[in-house]
């Protein structure tokens, strides 16, 4: 529908523009500008309307953007018209913390399953998941037909866990842990990593 030759950096702002838009529609507001936009997210109206025009022209002369239009253009862009069932690998804190968070849902994704290899983890109760044991992991995927996972497991198993979920065939991971993974070209990665995010703030400081 869109070509790929569109930047990564545009695609990223993007969930920035919808998480605004969708505050906005909360409060009942109907219309709003790519300068009142700009003003939401910090990101100049110039930049806002070259991002979105990459994908058409969706807004007005004079009267801007309808909320609810643009709204529905960057959720089918994004493929966030749906819900998107995810794995979540690694029973620990963090995974305890994602797996009990409500927000995901609103925004297209639904964690439906989580594994963790450590036997006095398996079997316990994670919010309203049952963690299972990593050696199923394979034949939830493929019966369940999920296409994204969450890595939470500490850095040394980081690896061994997205080489079981690409040949289970996921495509999209979010790794949590702290080490770059190796996948194949047709799977993508995108990194949280904490500390970098406050070393690169800290520069600042």
């Amino acid at each position: 529908m869109y070509t790929d030759k569109i930047p990564d950096i545009i695609i990223g702002r993007l969930p920035v523009y919808l998480r605004a838009l969708q505050r906005m529609s909360e409060k009942g507001i109907k219309t709003t500008s790519s300068q009142e936009l700009g003003e939401h997210v910090g990101i100049s109206a110039a930049q806002i309307r070259k991002d979105i025009s990459q994908f058409g022209e969706f807004g007005k002369q004079g009267t801007g953007y309808s909320i609810p239009f643009l709204l529905d253009k960057l959720r089918e862009i994004l493929k966030v018209d749906r819900v998107w069932e995810v794995a979540l690998v690694g029973a620990g804190d963090i995974g305890h913390a994602l797996a009990r968070y409500q927000g995901f849902t609103d925004r297209g994704f639904r964690i439906i399953c989580v594994f963790d290899n450590d036997s006095s983890k398996v079997g316990a109760k994670v919010g309203s998941f049952t963690v299972e044991d990593m050696s199923k992991l394979s034949d939830k995927v493929r019966e369940c037909n999920i296409r994204l996972a969450m890595i939470t497991v500490p850095a040394p198993a980081a690896q061994d866990v997205a080489d079981i979920l690409v040949k289970s065939g996921i495509k999209a991971i979010l790794n949590y842990a702290p080490i770059s993974i190796n996948v194949p070209n047709d799977v993508h990665v995108q990194y949280i990593d904490p500390a970098s995010h406050l070393q690169r703030m800290t520069y600042y400081l």
